[in-house]
């Protein structure tokens, strides 16, 4: 039986914590930043918590 691949495109854009949570980058942090309000910016930064109806397609696209 062939080994499973994981997906190439996830993998660049989700990571999973020690706890077993995935995470992913927050949107709105490209570009444009001048015209966004500061604290919009602010609060894009860092990791966010996948939503838990995007878990099991994320995790089986991970292969875990």
């Amino acid at each position: 039986m062939p080994k499973q691949k994981t997906h190439s495109g996830i993998k660049k854009r989700v990571r999973v914590t020690g706890s077993g949570k995935i995470v992913h980058a927050g949107s709105g942090k490209r570009h444009h930043l001048e015209h966004q309000p500061t604290r919009k910016t602010r609060r894009a930064d860092g990791m966010h918590v996948l939503a838990q109806a995007d878990v099991p397609r994320v995790k089986r696209m991970l292969g875990i």
